[in-house]
């Protein structure tokens, strides 16, 4: 039992920063109940971002279908979407249609560009709202194109993350107010937020706009990864002074031809020095010199290596559902700690336990089923 246990949200399903905040919300304990589309795939997805959540397949194109979403929406706490502005006011199910039979109703609306602007309507992804924001310029090697960073920025961390965030401010909002209202999460906005300290380096002149040059960007020498001898990788954070003394004791080298820390003039120089350095021993022989120290080191490890990791072990910061390795839930709770109670659902297959749960009628059901309004799967 979760912290959100208690609160019961609908998701219109969507792909990317919808399902992610579905995610981090159903495993804090909220009942979140994945409304799908008829017809879709029979079998069982793989997606654990679905995970936690059941589903019922709807179609809203039928006036009877969106009303059975608009009874639904009378007992929940929220719903979210991550349709272009305007989608769901079209299908009848906007903010102004849901509120009206749940006033208390949290709305929250994901989307790219955020629901005005001369670019709300344009088509995009994650890469083009990074871009708009000022955080895909700054990531990349020095003269050469800013790099992607996945679609961690914009879908994730500025999105999904974001719109869970907003919606949970929201309802503890409407504890005090008895009224609901509409967040209007934009992954320009989020991304925009994720660069705040940057803001605040580029006003004192420690941040410039040459990328690959800067503190944190892979321009020191001492916050870099570097090659290993077996062909993988390490990275270090040595910024604090005593850090940095740790690290020359520890790599051996010269204190003197690395004294001058903080002179970007010289980083180039020692930073080819600790490329060569780093080569001449494997991953695991700098681990077993650096790991666990003040260094501010660590392996750079691939998925596939990182839940074996001992530190990710005595944690359990992965566990395996369905099969599937992935991430346990997170932050951590003393109290009501969150869990995975199931992975991914398929489209529909709880069609007729969630109609029940919210108070439809055997007959009812059946009706909605007999009309290919509601799919009931498997």
């Amino acid at each position: 039992m979760g912290p959100l246990s208690g609160y019961r949200i609908i998701e219109l399903a969507g792909i990317g920063p919808g399902p992610f905040c579905g995610m981090m919300l159903s495993d804090m304990g909220a009942e979140v109940i994945r409304v799908d589309r008829t017809g879709g795939s029979p079998k069982a997805p793989k997606d654990v971002l679905q995970r936690n959540r059941k589903s019922i397949a709807v179609d809203l194109k039928s006036p009877e279908g969106v009303a059975t979403v608009l009874r639904l929406v009378e007992s929940a706490d929220a719903l979210f979407e991550g349709f272009r502005p305007g989608v769901t006011e079209r299908l009848g199910l906007g903010p102004k249609d849901c509120m009206a039979k749940n006033p208390k109703l949290v709305y929250g609306r994901m989307t790219g560009w955020g629901q005005e602007g001369p670019m709300a309507q344009a088509a995009g992804h994650d890469i083009n709202y990074i871009g708009l924001s000022g955080a895909l310029h700054a990531i990349g090697r020095a003269g050469e194109r800013p790099v992607p960073p996945l679609n961690l920025v914009g879908d994730f961390g500025g999105g999904g993350m974001l719109l869970a965030y907003g919606l949970v401010c929201a309802l503890l909002e409407a504890q005090k107010s008895g009224k609901g209202q509409v967040v209007d999460a934009a992954m320009v906005d989020g991304a925009a937020a994720l660069m705040a300290m940057f803001f605040s380096m580029s006003a004192g002149g420690g941040f410039t706009e040459q990328r690959g040059t800067n503190l944190l960007d892979g321009g020191a020498h001492f916050y870099d990864t570097y090659e290993t001898g077996d062909g993988k990788h390490i990275c270090i954070g040595s910024i604090e002074p005593q850090f940095y003394a740790l690290l020359i004791e520890k790599a051996e080298l010269d204190p003197a031809e690395f004294a001058p820390q903080m002179n970007p003039a010289e980083w180039p120089r020692l930073k080819a020095k600790l490329t060569e350095v780093f080569k001449t021993k494997t991953r695991d022989e700098w681990c077993a010199i650096m790991e666990g120290t003040d260094v501010c080191f660590a392996p750079v490890l691939s998925i596939w290596e990182a839940p074996n990791h001992a530190h990710a072990k005595a944690r359990d910061s992965f566990l395996e559902v369905d099969g599937i390795m992935q991430q346990a839930p997170a932050p951590r709770f003393d109290r009501t700690p969150a869990q995975v109670q199931h992975g991914a659902r398929i489209p529909g297959q709880d069609s007729n336990e969630v109609l029940s749960s919210f108070g439809f009628t055997a007959a009812e059901i059946a009706a909605l089923n007999a009309a290919n309004v509601v799919t009931q799967v498997g």
